[in-house]
């Protein structure tokens, strides 16, 4: 492994932390909010840390698989520990294991958080909290690769460790020009969203807020009942609208963006994810319909935006689910797993993965009435290798049983089952709130140390895609390879 190079990078990255922490230092300033200190020593620690690992002289600047996922690895860690300091220096959050986990939520797009009270916090604290979720939307890393795309050769396996789903490449031969494209469009969604929101009635600041938290799929918001404290059916469709589009490939963007406009609907995964999406809004708005609310209007509009928030893995809410019934509040906790597109800014398990999950399932009935035949696994009209189905079936069994392992643990707290289960598949898919104690109108605030280390990593695993943090725990990831 190249050692000097992996710090080097990790050192690239906290220095374009700190830059991506100045709006929050300058939001402090316009409101003289009294955090200004914590951004300002938060800044000091992250150039002098980034200083002295960018200062280190590797003998080669080649970055391989390994490197690609330490960096990714550490870097996530080391981000959100950095992103914990101005919660606890500005005192908004005086637990470091609590301000942890609310950077870690934050980077993630997770938008779970222990805190019972929002709206009193530091405008510039909010502003952070929220922006976290932009900055972790499209990666980090990548938003290190689009300002640095020099940090050596080999950089695509920073890239392939970080970036969701099953095949992620180059739009583009050159890896740095892919991440700037990629942002944006990302930064190009993100002002037409603010403008949108403003135009419905939310405050600059608020608009804002509510847009990187869109964009980012994240779902921290400045009011304690998230979007359903401004009962705006306007913003609420923009906002749903704008779920929908971050959580799909945001390479199709770029597709069409060239002219290929048929690229979205010839996409095997985007019509499975719309499909499903339909599906699921249709089954809820039937249900709610007569037992929560007395309008199919009413029922529709929650319905779809909740549907949006949970299978984005945004995490906002318009009204208490918690309190629906149990058919509906079923089918949005199995959306918690299927999460997003691949090249989403979504979590979960990926639509594409489920979708030639179903495909290879089907295969393998078709093979026990036919063994002689052969059935390949399509996708898009091309066959799907089997090393890739294998390790999509190894991706999956890895989810779950790390979502039953944090389930056992969390379990040590003596919560109810549904609080239990619902906080790790809404962590480890990065959506946010859960159910009863963790529901939309609840927090993680009354979870053990142990609970919530254990939920924080959970987050960060779900963010990488299992392997990167998984392979650091492994002692032959750190031995030297002999070629």
């Amino acid at each position: 492994m190249n050692f000097k190079m992996v710090l080097k990078s990790l050192g690239i990255l906290l220095i374009c932390e700190a830059i991506a922490i100045t709006p929050s230092l300058a939001v402090s300033g316009i409101y003289n909010d009294g955090a200004m200190k914590s951004f300002a020593y938060t800044l000091l620690m992250l150039i002098a840390a980034g200083l002295a690992l960018i200062n280190l002289k590797p003998q080669s600047k080649s970055i391989y698989a390994r490197d690609g996922f330490a960096i990714v690895g550490f870097g996530w860690v080391l981000v959100s520990f950095f992103g914990s300091l101005p919660f606890y220096l500005s005192g908004s959050i005086p637990s470091l294991v609590d301000s942890f986990f609310e950077a870690v939520s934050g980077f993630t797009t997770t938008g779970a958080s222990i805190l019972t009270e929002v709206e009193s916090l530091p405008k510039s604290i909010l502003f952070w909290r929220s922006f976290t979720h932009w900055v972790g939307g499209m990666g980090v890393l990548v938003l290190t690769l689009a300002i640095l795309p020099s940090v050596g050769a080999g950089t695509l396996q920073i890239m392939k460790a970080e970036s969701p789903g099953p095949n992620p490449g180059k739009l583009v031969p050159r890896v740095g020009k892919t991440a700037k494209i990629l942002y944006g469009i990302y930064f190009v969604i993100t002002v037409v969203q603010i403008i949108f929101l403003i135009i419905a009635g939310m405050p600059v600041f608020d608009a804002c807020i509510h847009t990187f938290g869109t964009v980012g799929t994240g779902g921290f918001s400045s009011k304690n009942i998230s979007v359903g404290a401004y009962n705006n059916v306007f913003a609420e469709v923009i906002i749903t609208v704008f779920m929908l589009m971050c959580g799909a490939n945001f390479s199709l963007y770029y597709q069409v963006i060239k002219g290929n406009f048929k690229a979205l609907f010839k996409d095997g995964e985007f019509r499975f994810y719309i499909g499903v999406v339909s599906l699921s809004i249709i089954l809820i708005t039937i249900d709610l319909y007569g037992n929560i609310f007395s309008s199919v209007g009413e029922s529709l509009r929650h319905s779809s935006f909740q549907v949006a928030s949970i299978i984005t893995t945004t995490g906002y809410s318009s009204t208490d689910f918690d309190k629906w019934p149990i058919f509906s509040k079923l089918i949005l906790f199995f959306l918690m797993f299927i999460g997003g597109c691949a090249g989403s800014t979504g979590g979960g398990i990926k639509n594409i993965r489920i979708l030639l999950l179903i495909k290879a399932m089907k295969t393998e009935l078709m093979q026990i009435i036919h063994p002689r035949a052969v059935y390949p696994v399509r996708i898009g009209g091309r066959a799907v290798d089997e090393r890739t189905l294998s390790e999509i079936k190894s991706f999956f069994f890895a989810y779950i049983f790390i979502f039953v392992a944090a389930s056992l643990i969390v379990s040590l707290d003596d919560f109810d089952i549904v609080t239990t289960l619902s906080s790790v598949a809404a962590t480890l898919g990065n959506i946010g709130p859960g159910f009863a104690v963790v529901g939309p109108m609840g927090n993680f605030s009354a979870m053990s140390v142990l609970s919530k280390m254990t939920l924080s990593f959970a987050m960060l695993i779900g963010r990488l895609e299992i392997y990167p943090i998984l392979l650091l725990a492994m002692p032959g990831f750190w031995k030297k390879v002999s070629i």
